[in-house]
């Protein structure tokens, strides 16, 4: 079982099995909306997620059509984000866990959108667009140099 609060306390919840793969997002609407060089987050089926305490401070802003991210009223934690199009799903913060998910980063996605003061100084896989571009085919060289079909 994981549990996640905001800065303020005021709104609690648990998650009651695994969450999905972690990832650092650059995106310039989640670098705004967390105010740091990048986001950590990763997707939570909503049959796991429960929120504890708190829902009449959970307050929602559509940043683009159909994707709202949710943030404490009292104290501005960022708290999760859902689309319209994926009701089953929730993506947390992880900044907001009280334990270890005992998951880690796996890439670094929308890596054109970086804020550039910041440098990317690990060796996870980057994606200079969504995680849809780490998914993709790698091409490998033949023996003779061409790529293969």
């Amino acid at each position: 079982m994981l549990s996640g609060s905001c800065l303020c306390g005021a709104i609690r919840y648990e998650i009651d099995g695994k969450i999905g793969p972690v990832g650092h997002c650059h995106c310039v609407t989640c670098r705004k909306a967390q105010g740091g060089a990048f986001v950590t987050n990763a997707p939570v089926r909503s049959k796991y997620f429960r929120l504890t305490s708190g829902a009449d401070s959970v307050a929602e802003f559509e940043s683009s059509s159909g994707k709202k991210r949710c943030f404490c009223r009292t104290c501005g934690s960022p708290l999760w984000s859902h689309r319209e199009s994926e009701p089953e799903i929730v993506r947390i913060r992880l900044g907001l866990l009280d334990s270890d998910p005992e998951r880690r980063p796996l890439a670094h996605v929308w890596v054109s959108e970086k804020a550039p003061w910041y440098d990317i100084t690990d060796d996870l896989p980057r994606s200079q667009h969504g995680v849809e571009e780490l998914a993709a085919p790698v091409k490998k060289a033949s023996p003779s140099g061409a790529g293969a079909a």
